[in-house]
């Protein structure tokens, strides 16, 4: 497999990284792979959306050794000094830290668009200032907005449905403008529905999976909006990681690109609830409770999934984890995570 011979390298010769919003789901998972590959990281966060509790955890995880390895700036990326002190001595960025959510955009775009496009124009120009040797930043499938084909192809976009896909839209924009105006070249990651530890099951804009597997373990009811055949095309988080390593370590025919990261597959809500419902059982905890159906959310599409062909061929992309076997994989963790 490619990404071993990566890691490989990495560990052979190590980089210095950096993590925008480190503290957060996928940031606190790129962390604790790149310290146990003892690589040196360092982190920016101002916890609108990360959370303590996660370093804490990966300095759990990971060796004394490696952990000095790690620091962190209290940071916000709306902030241009922040930035340029956060990108000093860097070869790799990996630009996690945005506002995620459709309906909190929806709520409120004026943040969204300050956290997503400020924010990234921000990191962006630090960035390309430090002269960096990459540049990878978190993309987003609401980018597809309304084209109705299957699977999505990156060259095929339609219109926007919510504030967050146009806030992340405007970043593969500005991405292809900066490799034509300055030729500094970055890659986009297209991330579909990425799921597992340390995703937040709490709060108004949490994820499907966390959301749902913290109300059955507490007997509350699961929500489905609309009828239960929306489908998506779930993407584990050891899926994300390998992504950002490879794209970081792309060789320069592979930049200036978007890429698609998920599996390619497509699961309704309906078989997530028993996918769920199934994991959990196997690990002790009885789910009684049927689904409780209720209105399409404004701003959803209603069906998702990636042609992950270009990401394959262009990156050496390989996903490890299909939708049942993450959720096996997270399940320990979330029942652990609930009973704290």
């Amino acid at each position: 497999m490619y990404y071993d011979k990566i890691k490989q390298q990495l560990l052979g010769a190590p980089k210095v990284w950096l993590i925008t919003g480190v503290a957060g789901f996928i940031g606190s998972n790129l962390l604790e792979t790149l310290l146990k590959l003892n690589q040196k990281v360092v982190g920016l966060d101002n916890f609108a959306t990360g959370y303590q509790h996660n370093l804490d955890e990966v300095k759990s995880l990971v060796s004394t050794e490696q952990w000095s390895r790690f620091s962190f700036i209290k940071g916000d990326i709306r902030n241009l000094e922040d930035c340029q002190k956060a990108v000093e001595g860097v070869d790799y960025v990996l630009h996690q830290a945005a506002l995620g959510s459709v309906p909190r955009s929806i709520a409120d775009p004026i943040t969204s668009n300050a956290a997503n496009i400020t924010g990234f124009l921000n990191i962006l120009v630090a960035a390309r200032d430090a002269a960096v040797k990459s540049f990878t930043y978190a993309a987003s499938s609401s980018t597809y907005g309304d084209h109705p084909a299957l699977p999505k192809v990156e060259e095929n976009i339609g219109n926007p449905l919510s504030p967050y896909a146009v806030t992340k839209y405007v970043n593969e924009l500005y991405a292809n403008v900066f490799a034509r105006s300055y030729g500094f070249k970055c890659i986009g990651l297209r991330y579909f529905n990425v799921f597992g530890k340390r995703q937040d099951p709490n709060g108004a804009y949490a994820a499907v999976i966390p959301k749902w597997t913290a109300a059955m373990i507490n007997g509350d009811d699961v929500y489905i909006n609309g009828d239960g055949e929306t489908s998506r095309d779930f993407c584990f988080i050891e899926n994300t990681v390998q992504a950002n390593i490879l794209a970081a370590t792309a060789p320069d025919n592979a930049k200036d690109q978007v890429y698609n990261v998920a599996v390619g597959d497509r699961t309704t809500l309906n078989d997530l609830f028993r996918s769920i419902k199934q994991a959990l059982e196997t690990n002790g905890i009885v789910v009684s409770k049927s689904p409780v159906y209720r209105e399409f959310r404004a701003g959803d599409v209603r069906h998702s999934q990636a042609d992950v062909s270009k990401a394959k061929m262009l990156l050496q992309f390989e996903p490890t984890h299909v939708i049942k076997h993450g959720i096996t994989a997270a399940m320990p963790w979330y029942i652990n995570f609930m009973s704290k």
